[in-house]
C-alpha cells in the first residue's frame, strides 16, 4: 500500500485532514478498533512521565499512565540455569492514573458507549507541546453536551500532568457533577506469543495510603517486588463562576473529589486539574508543593511555559519539507516523541518504545545510542549528555554484569534494562551483544564530536569509555592462525537471526574504533586534564602498558574482505550458510522470531535487520564506495527488515551508493512506523528507535551528514518528491541551518562566532550570520559499480540475446486454454524473470480448482514440451541485431562470458542460434534452487568462470533479474524500457546499444 492509500484512510482515523497543517497532528472521528494505536500517538511526555491519550471521560482497557523509574521485578524461571544467567527481569508497570474526569447528569452517569458522538477532533500540537481534544455528543437520554479538553505534561517539571476540562450545555438543563479521580488498577499488558510486548503480565501495584477530601486527594502505592513506592495527588482550580466543591471519596484503589454546578443552555463549567507524582515512600510534601505552585499559576501559565520550551528547542532544531507537508508533519511528530521520551534526569533511560506504552516491558536497548542519542546531540544536546549520565549511573551494574560474564575486570553494558542489569533470559542474542559496549562509546564520541564537553569527559564519560574497552582484550585474542589478527569470537551483532559467531564484522569494526576513542581519551586527558586521570586511573587500577594494548588491538583488528563476492563478510561462516528456503510471506508484516525456531533462523543466510550495513554508516570512513554498493546489494537480498531499526540503516546506505529511489522508500518506511503502524505494534507504544531513523534519514541520508575525525561533512542530495528541504543542528555551541533545493545547498550560522565544515569534500567556512551557498553536483556515487577491472560478462538469455518471450506465451496459452485457466498479456508480464514452476503458480491463481504436486510437474513438463516444438523453428537469424557484435567485443578485450538462463532448454536454444560455443559456462539450470530475484544463478556462473561476483557486470531485461544480479554483487545493466529497470546501473533499449567501452576500461 502506497503512502497516498494510507493517508486515504487515516482521513477516516488518525490523520490527515484534506488540508495538512505540518504543525498538528489532527484526528476527525473516533475509531474505537484503534483506539489503542491512536493512544499511543496521542501521548504526552517529559522524559520522566508518560500519559497515553485516552480521554478523561472514558475508560479504556488500554490507557495509562507510566513513569520511567517505576518497574517491578519478576524472577526469570529456568528449567535449567546456568551460572552467569540473570536472575530476574524488569517490567515497566502502570502507575496510578490521574487524568479520569467523569461526568453525571443528575445522579446518571454519562455512558460513552451509549451516546451519541457528533463530532470528534483531537489534535496534538508540536509546535506548543499539548493535546487538544473536542467531543460534541448526545446521550443516552437524549441530551447534547460539548466537552473540550486540553493537556500539557510539562518539560519544566519532573511528574506534573495539567488539564482544562470545559463541559459546555448545548439543550441540557439541570445538575453536572465532575467527578476527579486517581484510579489504580490496570495491569501491564501480557505478552501473548510475541515477545516484543513483554514477558508477563505482572502484578498491580500495592495500594498502601489513600485519603480524600478539600483542597486535595492522595493515593500512595508500593510494587511488590522491587520495592518502588509511589505517591501521586491532585489539586484542582475552579475557573469561572458556578462550579463549587461537592465531596470527596476514597475506597480500594480509588480516591475522587466532586465538583458541582447547574448547567442550562449556552453554559459551560471548567475544571482545571493538576496531577503530581513522586518516587519514594515519604514525600507529601513535595507532591503538594507542586501542586501549590501549578495551581497557582494556573492551566494557561503552564501551558505558556511550555510553548516556550517548544518554541526554544524548535528554533534550534528546526525542520522543513517544501512541497510534501505529510512528510514534513511526519517528521515534526517523530522529533517530538523523541524530544519528549528521552531521558532528560540523567537518571532514567531511554526506552525503546519511550514513555508511551508497555512494549520491551519498558527496557532501555542499544537503540538509545545508536539511533536516539545522536539526534539529540544535533538537536539538543543537553538531553544527549543525561543519556549517557544514565549509563554512567549503571556503570557498577554493567561491572556487575561482565563478572557474571567471567571478565575480571571492566564493565560490560545489558542487552536490555531498565535498572542498569541484564533482563534478558536468551544470552543469545542477550548477553551475547557485545557490541553494546562499543555502541555506547559510539554515542559518547559523537556526543564530544558535537559538544566538545571536557568536562563530561573527564567526569563520567572517560570512566564508562576505560572500563567498557577493557572488555574486548578478554574477549578477542591475537590469532596466530590468522598472521595476528586480533579476533572476537562468539558474539551476537546486530542482527538477531544470526547469533554466537565469530569476528561478526559490526562488532570487530566498532570494536576497533571504541578501543581508539578510549586510547584518544586516556591522551587528551593527560593533556588536559592530568589529575582528574590519575586520580580515575588510580581508582581503577588502569595504566599506560593496557591503553597500549588497546591500540594494539585496535590496529590489528580482523575485518575481513570476502574477494569473490567483493563484500564484507557478516562473520566468519556466515557466507558459508544456505539462503533462506522458505518462501516468502505475503500480507501484514509478521516477524520471521514469530513463527520459527532460532536455530532455524541461524542455520540460513537471513538477517533480521542491518548489521554490516549498520557499520557502513555508523563507522564507514574508509571504506571503498564501491565495496559499500555491493554490500548495500548484498545484504539487501537477505535482510527481511523484521526491525524497525533497519531501514533507516539501508536508507541512509542507499543514499550513498547512488540508490535514490531505494533511498527514498527505506526513509519513507521509517518515517510513518508508528503514524501507519507499519509493523502492527504502535498499540504498545512508539518506537523511538525508527522515529530517529527518520531525522537521521533526512540529515545522514539525503543531506549527507557525516562526522569524520571529529569534523562535520555534508553531502546532500534531493529526494525526487520534494522541492526542498532543511533543518537546524547544533554543534560546539554553533547554531547551523541547512537548506537544500534543486539549486544547492544553502548554509546559514544563526549562533556561534564561526564554524567550519565539508561540502562534498570542499572546506566552507561561516562567520556569525552569514549565508553561504554550495551549487548541486553530481553525486560522487559507483555508478561506475560498474568495474573498471571487469573480467565477466554474463548475460540473461530470453530478451537479452534473443526474444522468446511470445513463444513461451504462445506454450503458456495453449496449456491454460487446455485446463480452462484465463490467461492474457497482461498475466505474461508476471513471468517474466520467473522459472517455469513459479510461473506455473501464476497462472494457477485464477484455476478454478487446487492441484497437487504431482500435477503441476505434470502440467510444467507439457508446457515445455509445446515450447520445444516452438523452438525447432529457431536459428542464428532470430538473434537479436548486434548479439555477436557485443559477445565478439567481449572476447577481444579479453572477459570471459557467461550464461545465467534458469531454462533447461538454453543450451539447445544456444545451439540452434549458433552462438553456444561463444559462453565459457551455461548456468545448469538443474543446480538453481530458487529463481531470480535470488542471486543463486548468476553466483553459480560466477563460481564456475572463476571470476569475483564483483568483478562481473550482469546484463537483464527484467527487473527481477536486476535484483539478482545486484544481490549477487553485480552491476547490473538493463536492456529494455528504463522506467521498469530502473533498479540497473544503466538502461539500454537493445543489446545493439550496449557499447563495452562505455562500461569496461580497455
Amino acid at each position: 500500500m502506497d503512502r497516498e492509500q494510507v493517508t486515504e484512510q487515516l482521513v477516516e482515523s488518525v490523520g490527515a485532514a484534506p488540508e495538512v497543517d505540518p504543525w498538528r497532528l489532527t484526528q476527525h472521528g473516533f475509531d474505537p478498533d484503534r483506539a489503542a494505536r491512536d493512544e499511543t500517538l496521542f501521548a504526552l511526555a517529559n522524559g520522566t512521565l508518560g500519559v497515553r491519550g485516552g480521554l478523561e471521560e472514558g475508560d479504556s482497557p488500554s490507557d495509562g499512565s507510566f513513569l520511567s523509574s517505576v518497574f517491578e521485578q519478576n524472577p526469570i524461571h529456568y528449567h535449567e540455569r546456568f551460572t552467569g544467567f540473570p536472575r530476574s527481569t524488569d517490567t515497566r508497570v502502570p502507575v496510578a492514573e490521574g487524568k479520569h474526569i467523569r461526568l453525571l447528569l443528575g445522579d446518571e452517569p454519562l455512558r460513552l458507549d451509549r451516546s451519541e458522538w457528533q463530532e470528534f477532533e483531537r489534535t496534538l500540537d508540536l509546535a506548543n507541546g499539548s493535546l487538544d481534544r473536542l467531543l460534541r455528543l448526545k446521550t443516552a437520554q437524549g441530551h447534547t453536551l460539548e466537552i473540550r479538553a486540553q493537556r500539557v505534561v510539562p518539560l519544566a517539571e519532573r511528574a506534573l500532568l495539567a488539564i482544562r476540562f470545559r463541559v459546555a450545555s448545548i439543550d441540557y438543563t439541570g445538575p453536572l457533577t465532575l467527578a476527579s479521580s486517581i484510579e489504580t488498577g490496570r495491569q501491564a499488558v501480557a505478552q501473548g506469543d510475541d515477545p516484543r510486548i513483554g514477558v508477563t503480565g505482572g502484578e498491580d501495584m500495592r495500594v498502601y495510603g489513600e485519603q480524600a477530601g478539600e483542597p486535595s486527594a492522595q493515593l500512595s502505592q508500593r510494587t511488590h517486588h522491587s520495592d518502588i513506592a509511589l505517591t501521586c495527588a491532585q489539586k484542582h482550580r475552579l475557573a469561572g463562576d458556578g462550579l463549587a466543591f461537592a465531596g470527596a471519596s476514597s475506597q480500594a484503589g480509588r480516591v475522587e473529589q466532586r465538583y458541582r454546578a447547574t448547567l442550562r443552555p449556552g453554559q459551560s463549567v471548567v475544571l482545571e486539574k493538576f496531577v503530581a507524582y513522586a518516587e519514594g515512600g515519604d514525600h507529601d510534601a513535595e507532591v503538594q508543593a507542586v501542586l501549590a505552585r501549578a495551581a497557582g499559576q494556573g492551566f494557561a501559565a503552564i501551558a505558556a511555559t511550555q510553548a516556550d520550551a517548544m518554541r526554544a528547542f524548535w528554533q534550534r532544531a528546526g525542520i522543513s519539507v517544501d512541497g510534501d507537508p505529510d512528510a514534513e508533519l511526519a517528521l515534526r511528530f517523530n522529533l517530538f516523541h523523541l524530544l519528549q521520551s528521552a531521558g532528560r534526569d540523567g537518571v532514567n533511560g531511554t526506552a525503546a518504545k519511550g514513555i508511551t506504552g508497555e512494549g520491551y516491558e519498558g527496557h532501555c536497548f542499544w537503540d538509545t545510542e545508536a539511533f536516539v542519542l545522536p539526534v539529540m546531540a544535533f538537536t539538543a544536546p543537553d538531553v544527549a549528555r543525561a543519556m549517557l549520565m544514565f549509563r554512567y549511573r549503571t556503570l557498577d551494574a554493567a561491572r556487575a554484569q561482565a563478572r557474571a560474564m567471567n571478565h575480571p575486570r571492566g564493565a560490560l553494558y545489558p542487552w536490555r534494562t531498565i535498572a542498569g542489569g541484564e533482563c534478558s533470559a536468551h544470552y543469545p542474542t542477550g548477553s551475547a551483544a557485545y557490541h553494546i559496549n562499543a555502541d555506547i562509546a559510539h554515542g559518547i564520541g559523537l556526543y564530544l564530536d558535537a559538544s566538545d564537553d571536557l568536562d563530561f569527559l573527564s567526569e563520567a564519560g572517560a570512566e564508562i569509555l576505560f572500563e567498557t574497552a577493557r572488555i574486548w582484550p578478554q574477549a578477542g585474542h591475537f590469532d596466530p592462525h590468522r598472521g595476528g589478527a586480533f579476533c572476537i569470537h562468539e558474539v551476537t551483532g546486530p542482527d538477531e537471526y544470526t547469533a554466537l559467531v565469530n569476528n561478526n564484522w559490526y562488532t570487530n569494526r566498532m570494536a576497533q574504533r571504541h578501543l581508539l576513542r578510549a586510547a584518544a581519551a586516556w591522551e587528551r586527558l593527560r593533556a588536559e586534564r592530568p589529575q582528574a586521570l590519575q586520580a580515575l586511573a588510580a581508582r581503577i587500577g588502569l595504566d599506560d602498558d593496557e591503553v597500549a594494548l588497546w591500540k594494539r588491538a585496535a590496529e590489528a583488528m580482523y575485518l575481513p574482505y570476502d574477494e569473490a563476492l567483493g563484500i564484507h563478510p557478516q562473520d566468519d561462516g556466515f557466507l558459508d550458510k544456505p539462503r533462506w528456503p522458505f518462501p516468502k510471506r505475503e500480507g501484514p508484516h509478521r516477524p520471521l522470531l514469530l513463527d520459527y525456531h532460532p536455530v532455524t533462523l541461524y542455520r540460513h543466510q537471513i538477517c533480521k535487520q542491518a548489521d554490516v550495513a549498520m557499520a557502513l554508516v555508523l563507522a564507514g570512513d574508509g571504506v571503498d564506495l564501491g565495496a559499500k554498493r555491493r554490500d548495500f546489494d548484498y545484504y539487501e537480498a537477505v535482510t527481511t527488515h523484521d526491525s524497525t531499526l533497519s531501514a533507516p540503516v539501508y536508507g541512509i546506505l542507499a543514499s550513498e551508493v547512488g540508490q535514490d529511489e531505494k533511498a527514498w522508500r527505506y526513509f519513507d518506511a521509517s518515517l510513518r512506523v508508528d503514524l501507519d503502524d507499519l509493523h502492527g505494534n504502535t498499540d504498545h507504544g512508539v518506537h523511538m528507535a525508527a522515529m530517529a531513523g527518520s531525522w537521521l534519514g533526512l540529515a545522514q541520508g539525503f543531506g549527507g551528514l557525516r562526522v569524520h575525525g571529529g569534523r562535520l561533512h555534508f553531502a546532500p542530495t534531493l529526494p525526487a518528491k520534494w522541492r526542498g528541504y532543511g533543518f537546524n543542528l547544533r554543534w560546539r555551541g554553533c547554531a547551523l541551518r541547512v537548506d537544500v533545493d534543486a539549486h544547492g545547498a544553502r548554509y546559514r550560522l544563526d549562533e556561534g562566532d564561526a564554524l567550519t565544515f565539508l561540502h562534498d569534500g570542499a572546506e566552507v567556512a561561516l562567520r556569525h550570520g552569514e549565508t553561504q551557498v554550495r551549487a548541486r553536483q553530481a553525486p560522487d556515487v559507483p555508478k561506475a559499480a560498474f568495474p573498471r577491472a571487469c573480467r565477466a560478462l554474463i548475460f540473461d538469455l530470453d530478451g537479452v540475446l534473443t526474444d522468446t518471450a511470445h513463444t513461451h506465451y504462445r506454450a503458456w496459452k495453449r496449456l491454460a486454454d487446455e485446463i480452462g485457466v484465463p490467461f492474457d498479456q497482461q498475466v505474461n508480464e508476471r513471468l517474466k524473470g520467473v522459472d517455469r514452476m513459479a510461473s506455473l503458480e501464476i497462472i494457477l491463481e485464477r484455476a478454478t480448482r487446487a492441484y497437487g504436486a504431482e500435477e503441476k510437474r505434470a502440467l510444467a513438463d507439457t508446457k515445455n514440451g509445446y515450447y520445444v516444438q516452438e523452438i525447432e523453428r529457431f536459428g542464428p537469424q532470430d538473434l537479436f541485431a548486434g548479439v555477436t557484435g557485443v559477445l565478439d567485443a567481449a572476447r577481444a578485450a579479453g572477459l570471459k562470458l557467461g550464461l545465467a538462463s534458469a531454462s533447461r532448454n538454453a543450451p539447445t536454444l544456444l545451439q540452434k542460434l549458433g552462438i553456444a560455443d561463444r559462453f565459457d559456462y551455461i548456468a545448469d539450470a538443474g543446480r538453481i534452487v530458487r529463481a531470480k530475484p535470488d542471486p543463486g544463478i548468476f553466483l553459480d556462473v560466477a563460481a564456475a568462470l572463476g571470476v569475483p561476483a564483483h568483478l562481473c557486470i550482469g546484463v537483464e531485461d527484467a527487473a527481477a533479474g536486476i535484483d539478482a544480479i545486484h544481490a549477487a554483487g553485480m552491476a547490473a545493466v538493463g536492456i529494455g524500457d528504463a522506467r521498469t529497470l530502473r533498479h540497473a546501473d544503466a538502461v539500454v533499449p537493445r543489446i545493439a546499444d550496449f557499447i563495452l567501452r562505455d562500461f569496461v576500461s580497455p
